[in-house]
């Protein structure tokens, strides 16, 4: 059992390493999943099509296990673990770019065995649901910055505000154009939905 109470033996972890750095490029998720399940582990997942449970599962314990290693990487200056939604990679260790790493808000996520254990399928087809919905809210994102007159980065406070101000502005009980104001409202739409 390794020093931080995780319930994965070393040997997935080692695993998951050795998967890495075959792969110096970066690895997408599925391509690593599949990788380890080649290699014994996982072996309560079917074969595709599997049920959401199943993959959240794998999904899950994918995860825990990236940001245990990623922590442990650090803290031994052994290397810097990449994981994004597109590439997992395994990076030379370089004190600079750790300063320069931003918190991770699924860390916690990810690290809390509580929301493995209690999630039920329900409580999977609701994530993946959140999912869509949230990454729906980023479809044509920067048309819709840009009819506000803004650009990534900005957070929705910004948005709200600008909108607003253009809302006013372009009122056709204030002698604005109605065709604009609807354009503004189409794109305060897409980017609050």
């Amino acid at each position: 059992m390794s020093q931080d109470n995780s319930r994965l033996p070393d040997v997935f972890y080692t695993a998951i390493r050795q998967e890495l750095e075959a792969q110096p490029g970066g690895i997408r998720e599925h391509d690593l999943i599949s990788a380890l399940k080649a290699r014994g582990f996982f072996e309560f997942l079917p074969p595709p099509p599997a049920d959401p449970i199943h993959l959240f599962r794998a999904h899950f314990l994918l995860f825990n296990a990236l940001y245990t290693l990623r922590d442990r990487l650090t803290s031994s200056k052994q290397g810097l673990l990449e994981i994004g939604p597109l590439s997992i990679r395994c990076l030379p260790w370089s004190a600079g770019e750790v300063s320069l790493t931003t918190p991770d808000p699924l860390r916690s996520y990810y690290l809390d065995w509580n929301n493995l254990d209690g999630a039920t399928e329900d409580d999977v087809c609701n994530l993946i649901a959140s999912f869509w919905k949230q990454l729906g809210k980023f479809d044509n994102r920067g048309e819709a910055l840009a009819e506000l007159g803004l650009a990534d980065p900005v957070d929705d406070e910004t948005i709200k505000l600008t909108w607003r101000r253009l809302a006013m502005e372009h009122h056709p009980d204030r002698g604005g154009d109605t065709d604009r104001l609807k354009t503004i409202n189409a794109a305060i739409d897409r980017l609050m939905k």
